[in-house]
């Protein structure tokens, strides 16, 4: 089920205007000192993290800014010092820090005590489909009277808030138009540095990476995996609909038989905005559950997965890293694109032959893992995409990110020659 939709957090975020204009007086007379601030709509992962390790290790003074219990232990377990984003401490945190990183929106930190800060926003993925100011979801309202005035404001609001951004790092200089269209920046902001969060994905040996990945893969599902082949669907969120690619009974029948015939286990990511509804009908140990509250940051354990599903989910780009196959199933391609949208074609993407449901997917499954050959086509289509979108494989995106906040004035940390 649905959590979360445009439509209600926009009419929330309008009700909260008296509390931006008290949190914008309030850090109008607070002095912001060095420190650097993070956080992450996903939880502890992400951009986020990969900066903050960097930052920290050169001596930087950082802080994680939590919303949860989960996110507590999980920051608790790597070391970081936190403090809960909501309430005075929070706003306190937000407003004397020197630096705020966010990967989702400034709600990642408190979101009132934003202004005056040097925001580095690292956002979550290379955008296929329509984000932002590029998208008529990104201002959806409720259908009440003077809808139409509102839905101005949101964009006005938006705009004001996207302009607080200093650095928003880009993949490659085509998802940089992507991301200064959707932001309303100039390239002044958006820098083509490569993304912190997929660093992961390129840097150490393959084998030292897929084992690195198993590990913790296997710790987040609390068993080893036994099949010898790992699947992972990721379907992206529906702004608060219903996804249409849960699965029927039948449908569910034949996906554990073919997971068996092929000796797979296949792992469901539903979007951590969007989970809910994809409990297979009859007991099984070939679907495992890999959402958010499973695991916070998937990317980490992509090295070792063989194969995965998806519709819209940047996920497609980031997989191409490790030359994996990618399999569309997208039910439903056309009314996503009226109402969301895509950059370019959809088809340019996913080709002409995505699964439009489960049992042509199946069909396409058991393709892939029968015949080495249409598996090495399928992956080498899948490292061409990732190479017209990602310019860096080098691990060390989240240098150069530094190096561009460091160059526009954020002083060095205390000590450092």
């Amino acid at each position: 089920m649905a959590s979360f939709s445009f439509g209600s957090g926009n009419a929330a975020k309008l009700l909260r205007i008296p509390v931006y204009l008290a949190g914008r007086v309030g850090t109008s007379v607070v002095p912001r000192g060095s420190r650097w601030v993070f956080g992450c709509g996903a939880g502890i992962g992400d951009g986020a993290l990969a900066l903050q390790r960097h930052a920290a290790a050169l001596g930087h003074d950082t802080l994680w800014l939590t919303s949860s219990d989960r996110e507590d232990a999980d920051a608790a377990a790597l070391g970081l010092r936190t403090v809960r984003k909501h309430g005075l401490r929070g706003w306190w945190a937000t407003a004397r820090a020197g630096v705020v990183v966010v990967t989702h929106g400034l709600g990642d930190a408190n979101r009132y005590a934003i202004a005056g800060a040097f925001v580095v926003q690292l956002w979550h993925g290379i955008p296929l489909k329509r984000i932002g100011l590029d998208s008529p979801a990104t201002t959806q309202v409720p259908d009440v009277p003077g809808a139409a005035v509102l839905r101005r404001l949101v964009e006005f609001l938006y705009r004001r808030a996207a302009q607080r951004i200093r650095v928003l790092p880009a993949a490659s200089h085509r998802s940089r138009g992507r991301l200064e269209s959707a932001f309303g920046l100039g390239d002044d902001r958006v820098v083509v540095t490569g993304e912190p969060r997929v660093d992961v994905l390129s840097a150490a040996d393959p084998d030292e990476r897929r084992a690195t990945a198993s590990l913790v893969l296997d710790r987040a599902l609390g068993e080893p995996r036994r099949s010898s082949r790992t699947i992972l669907y990721a379907p992206t969120w529906r702004d608060g609909a219903p996804d249409p690619a849960i699965p029927d009974a039948g449908q569910w029948v034949r996906i554990i038989r073919m997971l068996e015939d092929h000796d797979a286990v296949l792992l469901v990511r539903s979007h951590p905005l969007g989970e809910g509804g994809y409990a297979p009908p009859l007991p099984t140990r070939r679907v495992k559950t890999l959402g958010s509250h499973v695991l916070a940051d998937v990317t980490p354990i992509l090295p070792a997965v063989d194969l995965l599903i998806t519709d819209y989910s940047s996920l497609a780009y980031d997989v191409g890293l490790l030359a994996m196959p990618v399999l569309y199933l997208a039910p439903d391609v056309a009314e996503y694109g009226r109402t969301r949208g895509f950059y370019g074609r959809f088809r340019d993407v996913a080709g002409d032959e995505w699964a439009a449901d489960w049992d042509a997917a199946v069909a396409q499954m058991s393709a892939l893992l029968d015949d080495d050959d249409v598996f090495a086509a399928a992956a080498e289509r899948s490292a061409t995409l990732s190479a017209e979108m990602h310019a860096f494989r080098d691990g060390r995106n989240t240098q150069r990110v530094y190096e561009k906040i460091r160059a526009r004035g954020v002083a060095a940390p205390k000590g450092a020659v």
